[in-house]
């Protein structure tokens, strides 16, 4: 796959649907760490999060017949309410399947674009699996929350904006679930010969992919509660994400639940915005190693805002 012409051609595509969200300087974590931050607002996109860009991209990119025949997804929260928006946008037909312990915001969220939500399993990936399986089935197009090279592509408009924004990157922090997100942008950037050094940044509590990239393959782990509902869980087996993680990502960070907390407070009360557990965990994994960026220009991706009241109640 040629990903910066992928990228390319979703960015176009996309463009009447979703923001060119915008980039914040932060005095409150350069301070910390004597760098230029920047944060790139995915959490003000529309259906607050940065996955409406795959999920418009995969509907898209789908022919008038696969429209016809109606889609299925499976998300814990966000990639549910993009493909929602973008099912009522284009008025196809499809099924959205939740695990049955999903964030009742993000649920709620996918409700209010009039989408049909049916649950399965309390494993974001054990309900990916159900999800597929049911699509093939039923002769309907899937659509992956990470694992389709379409949906990458669509994250990877991210990077394309971002060399739109500013002139230098010498570091990107960006949250790590099933690698999508991070692995789009990130292969933008070092596709058009940008030196930046990306880190991967994960909780403490539910790692799959950062421990799967160090066992060369998809592991089968236990996943703990975590602040950060939008990158916890299992990841789909043979998952393309995998091996495009190990090429463009130089270093992975785990941080614990305090220092998740913390890192939200900071961006609320400092940027005065909103922020879920997943984005709060780009910006610990920036504090956890701010020492390192000194008078370097740092972007931190804020790649959501959904986040419950019960889990903003334990932020605060």
């Amino acid at each position: 796959m040629d990903l910066k012409a992928e990228i390319d051609a979703a960015d176009g595509r996309i463009r009447p649907y979703v923001r060119e969200t915008p980039v914040e300087g932060s005095r409150a974590l350069g301070g910390t760490g004597r760098a230029r931050v920047f944060l790139k607002m995915e959490n003000l996109q529309i259906t607050g999060s940065f996955k409406l860009r795959g999920a418009m991209n995969k509907l898209l990119s789908i022919t008038p017949g696969q429209r016809a025949g109606g889609v299925v997804t499976a998300s814990s929260g966000n990639h549910g309410a993009a493909v929602a928006y973008g099912l009522e946008a284009l008025r196809i037909p499809g099924v959205i399947y939740v695990p049955e312990n999903a964030s009742p915001a993000k649920v709620a969220n996918i409700r209010s674009y009039g989408a049909e939500v049916r649950t399965h399993a309390t494993d974001s990936g054990l309900t990916e699996i159900f999800a597929r399986r049911y699509a093939m089935e039923n002769g309907r197009i899937y659509i992956s929350p990470y694992n389709d090279p379409v949906v990458v592509a669509g994250q990877g408009t991210i990077g394309r904006e971002l060399v739109r924004q500013l002139d230098s990157i010498d570091a990107l922090f960006v949250a790590l679930g099933g690698g999508g997100l991070v692995s789009g942008i990130a292969g933008y950037l070092k596709e058009i010969g940008r030196r930046v050094d990306v880190v991967a940044c994960s909780p403490e509590n539910s790692a799959v992919m950062h421990h799967s990239v160090r066992a060369g393959r998809i592991l089968t782990m236990e996943s703990k509660p975590t602040l950060s509902d939008g990158t916890a869980g299992a990841v789909e087996p043979e998952a393309i994400t995998l091996d495009l993680c190990r090429k463009y990502v130089d270093r992975y960070v785990l941080v614990r639940e305090e220092q998740i907390r913390e890192a939200m407070r900071l961006v609320m009360d400092h940027h005065h915005t909103l922020i879920e557990g997943a984005a709060g965990v780009a910006v610990a994994g920036y504090l956890k190693e701010k020492d390192r960026h000194a008078d370097h220009n740092v972007v931190i991706v804020l790649c959501g805002a959904n986040i419950s009241r019960e889990h903003l109640k334990e932020v605060l």
